[in-house]
């Protein structure tokens, strides 16, 4: 007769392999080697993780609530917690991710022609360019008109303006 299925049968399993990914994937991006899916994988299969470990202190909460009556556990889960807190905060610090969606906006937003500028290429050249890819294009239309329009997504056609040897 089998085994039941038991939350430590999956939990913990879980928790080890998604731990294990966030935590290669973590190395990468802190080295500045993220090419590829590396950030998206990190991101979106981090719900792995905290599937797994949501399972793991349901199996194991016994245990994890005589260990925050001891002081090491309270002291571990404010420390924690504390950073946290401190993390959500810039601190007058300017930071990438702040200046992340100003700069993306800008240039979806502006004209082709301007952006071929910011691109390092002519005008004519990146209208070419798109028309090459079967984006009909203009040099007065911005990124997201042509997205809206031709129902491309906003990523494939900056791809077109800054990576043009990564297109099919």
């Amino acid at each position: 007769m089998a085994k039941p299925t038991t939350v430590r049968t999956w939990a913990t399993p879980l928790t080890i392999g998604a731990f294990l990914l966030m935590a290669a994937t973590g190395i990468l991006m802190f080295f500045g080697w993220n090419t590829g899916l590396t950030t998206v994988a990190h991101q979106w299969l981090s719900w792995f993780f905290l599937v797994g470990a949501g399972g793991h202190i349901v199996a194991n909460w016994r245990p994890l609530r005589n260990h925050l009556k001891t002081r090491w556990g309270r002291v571990s889960l404010l420390c924690f917690s504390a950073l946290l807190a401190t993390s959500l905060f810039a601190w007058g610090r300017v930071t990438g991710p702040q200046l992340e969606r100003p700069i993306m906006t800008a240039l979806v937003d502006a004209p082709l022609s301007s952006l071929a500028g910011v691109a390092g290429m002519a005008p004519d050249d990146m209208v070419r360019r798109f028309n090459a890819h079967g984006v009909p294009a203009d040099r007065q239309r911005s990124i997201r008109e042509r997205s809206i329009r031709h129902h491309i997504g906003i990523d494939r056609l900056l791809g077109l303006v800054f990576l043009p040897d990564a297109q099919s």
